[in-house]
């Protein structure tokens, strides 16, 4: 019951199972009804939340059955005003039934009010996330990640390409290497929220945030750090033997020194998950913090724009609803560079370097689109400057749509049809999820 309520609000409305037939409000129709035939015989027990969960069941089924119309359909009325309080009476119905069962291995916090409380999904149940990291476990990844002394020039941090001040990203195409010329492959994705996905780096090659720390340190194009490197950070910085072992007690005797480091950044990383943008104050029953068009800007969003088919609330990144058990990877043929009158195909092949099937040629995850207004420029190649060209780059079909040859492209070549307007609400509404990081900022000494 608690599942297909998620997949109504995540997957139904959005039109996830048939975008093109916009078939998904009648979808969703159809699956409360199944929910009102089910959890009708616990309804008539006189359960102290019936009544509530009649009167929101009863809501949804009727907003549902008088605004029909896939493209103007009220997402944020019927989420706000129905949806999550229908959400909401459910859980605490089956929690005063005794009823409680959770089919997610954890991933879902059913003591959260609905799916977009900001403790909706519990981060431990993520690749590697083990138990709740203790302070001094996260002050230590918190100086490492500001370490330059990890790299083997003493000059480059994690934060150099991740810089709080910018939302942890660097602003650049693509960053800079290590010799502090020549550039890397790719973009410098936002590590905000990366804890809630099950695969790193935009080709998901690595399986925990600890293997991508691990990764980019012994990387000579990135930190062209190493074990040796650690051993004379600890020689030239002898606090660092103390917090070790704070931090991991007698367990430090039994790890290899690049774990020492990649566990406590690896924690630190987890713990960036603000959710105070606008848009989270406005979910969460502060409603004068968004303006008509940014609303507008979500239904559309959710909906006639098909980006919350890709991009699945409530993160708005490839975390695949209801189960979140899956990080998924998309084919959009993104082109070189932001010019779709003349557009030309990116040569990275992304996963398919590292699993070399059709299936996977040109395959990216999927990001956050949280703080996109904050992380320009955009796609893995940094070939994208405004968030006016990325929603335009969708609205003429990808890259099929733009009459280049992707034979596996997994997003639909049909335009969108969006107007100007549209597109700028999109783009406001993009604004709404904007958090304020000044808590990362360090203070300067």
């Amino acid at each position: 019951m608690r599942l297909e309520l998620i997949r109504v609000i995540t997957l139904g409305i959005t039109g996830f199972d048939a975008p093109l037939l916009k078939s998904g409000l009648a979808e969703a129709s159809a699956s409360l009804e199944a929910v009102q035939y089910v959890i009708q015989p616990y309804l008539s027990r006189g359960a102290p939340q019936a009544d509530s969960v009649t009167k929101y069941l009863g809501g949804c089924r009727q907003f549902l059955q008088e605004y029909q119309d896939f493209d103007s359909f009220d997402r944020m009325t019927f989420l706000t005003q129905h949806m999550l309080p229908l959400q909401q009476y459910v859980g605490l119905l089956i929690k005063e039934l005794n009823l409680q069962y959770n089919t997610t291995g954890g991933t879902i916090n059913y003591e959260a009010g609905n799916i977009f409380s900001p403790d909706a999904l519990n981060l431990l149940a993520f690749p590697r996330a083990g138990t709740q990291a203790d302070s001094a476990l996260l002050a230590l990844g918190k100086q490492l990640f500001f370490e330059p002394g990890l790299s083997g020039n003493n000059k480059v941090s994690c934060a150099t390409c991740h810089n709080p001040a910018l939302h942890f990203t660097d602003t650049l195409t693509t960053s800079l290497a290590f010799d502090g010329q020549a550039h890397v492959r790719r973009n410098a994705v936002s590590l905000l929220y990366a804890g809630f996905q099950y695969e790193q780096f935009w080709d998901g090659r690595a399986k925990s945030i600890e293997e991508q720390v691990r990764t980019v340190i012994n990387d000579p194009k990135e930190m062209n750090g190493g074990e040796s490197t650690i051993l004379s950070l600890l020689q030239h910085k002898p606090t660092y033997t103390r917090l070790f072992k704070e931090a991991f007690g007698q367990q430090l005797d039994t790890m290899t020194l690049i774990n020492q480091v990649a566990l406590p950044i690896a924690a630190y990383v987890r713990s960036l998950n603000p959710r105070n943008s606008r848009f989270d104050r406005y979910m969460q029953g502060d409603h004068t913090t968004l303006t008509a068009p940014e609303v507008n800007g979500f239904n559309l969003f959710m909906g006639k724009a098909q980006c919350g088919t890709c991009h699945f609330a409530p993160l708005f990144n490839g975390l695949v609803p209801p189960l979140y058990n899956l990080t998924e990877l998309e084919v959009l043929g993104t082109t070189k560079t932001d010019n779709l009158d003349q557009p030309e195909m990116d040569a990275d092949y992304g996963r398919y370097d590292i699993f070399q099937i059709d299936f996977y040629e040109r395959a990216f995850k999927t990001p956050t689109v949280r703080n996109a207004s904050a992380t320009a420029p955009y796609m893995h190649n940094g070939s994208f400057k405004t968030l006016e060209a990325v929603v335009e780059f969708y609205n003429k079909g990808g890259a099929i749509g733009l009459g280049l040859d992707v034979h596996n492209q997994t997003l639909s070549a049909l335009p969108l049809n969006l107007s100007k307007e549209e597109v700028n609400d999109i783009v406001q509404f993009l604004r709404t999820l904007e958090d304020s990081v000044a808590t990362y900022i360090p203070e300067k000494k």
